[in-house]
């Protein structure tokens, strides 16, 4: 029997800054980049809920090793909230629950109240979330009728800031650390004005070191029918996803020991913590970490071995 053809897969690097739109999962989009790029290997970096839009980094090839650094770096979004209006969802998806009146007086509170929540706190996950119990996920049992209890997490929402206002939405903007929910916001804030909410739309602005405005819509695919590398220009460099990480300059025989896996001696200039390594050339060569004892050892190195198209490097 005749096997289908395969899609021909290439060792391609980098990051592709997607704009995701609302209606298709993080998954699926980061699918249809794999295979317009004719990608070998892919991850996305921090899930955005289907009804959600906006930045979705997507690491190819030799990037999915920073993926984590990135899934561990601060989010931007500008949200919607549904004044009123509470879903047992938490958004627009689910079903109303209870509505309540808006008041002026409420509409007045909304620069202080919003003010309550800025800061390092705890939030507990909602049980409409991608979060697994038991090898399953919350959204299912939530489905099927079971609730189930539900540790806080710590969070910080960094900056909170008004947008718009009115007696059906308040729209605003926040910067938050990973992990953060924010229907679960949307739903407090509503609550601490009195009139209950849900968030009505949400869009993710910035992710660690990326902005929405450097992301390629999803839609300018849909002509795309066979893997391409029109679009290779568009990929962000492996390292500009740890920009904010200090940069360290490696000879060839420092940077020849820890391909093997030993610790190299390094000038006492450098300061303990996590840096980019670079290469005599210039090359990025991956994620070490300086000891207290002066001594450089590798956390996370690229391969030498893979022959990747992948952009240059800073």
């Amino acid at each position: 029997m005749r096997q289908p053809n395969r899609i021909p897969r290439r060792e391609i690097s980098g990051i592709f800054l997607l704009d995701k739109p609302p209606g298709i999962s993080s998954n699926g989009a980061l699918q249809r980049v794999r295979y317009v790029f004719g990608a070998a290997k892919g991850g996305h970096t921090g899930n955005l809920d289907v009804a959600a839009s906006g930045l979705l980094p997507i690491c190819l090839g030799e990037a999915t090793k920073v993926s984590a650094w990135l899934l561990e770096s601060d989010k931007g979004y500008i949200a919607e909230l549904a004044l009123g209006v509470t879903t047992n969802t938490g958004d627009a998806e689910g079903q109303v629950i209870a509505t309540g009146a808006v008041t002026a007086q409420m509409l007045a509170r909304v620069p202080e109240v919003l003010t309550q929540f800025l800061g390092p706190q705890e939030q507990v996950p909602p049980m409409y979330s991608a979060l697994k119990r038991g090898g399953r996920p919350l959204y299912e049992l939530a489905r099927a009728g079971i609730e189930v209890a539900r540790a806080a997490r710590p969070i910080t929402i960094k900056a909170l800031r008004l947008l718009a206002l009115d007696a059906q939405t308040l729209r605003f903007e926040v910067l938050c650390t990973k992990g953060t929910y924010i229907r679960v916001l949307a739903e407090e804030i509503g609550a601490a004005l009195g009139c209950g909410g849900s968030l009505s739309a949400l869009r993710r602005t910035l992710a660690g070191p990326f902005q929405l405005n450097a992301a390629t819509a999803l839609s300018e695919f849909a002509h795309v029918e066979h893997p391409t590398q029109a679009y290779d220009d568009r990929l962000a460099p492996i390292d500009s996803a740890l920009s904010g990480m200090p940069a360290l300059a490696l000879d060839t025989p420092m940077a020849q020991r820890l391909w093997r896996g030993q610790m190299i001696e390094i000038p006492p200039t450098a300061s303990p913590g996590l840096v980019r390594a670079y290469g005599p050339d210039g090359g990025f060569i991956g994620i070490c970490e300086v000891l207290l004892n002066g001594r450089l050892v590798s956390r996370r190195l690229m391969s030498p071995q893979k022959s990747s198209i992948s952009p240059k490097t800073h």
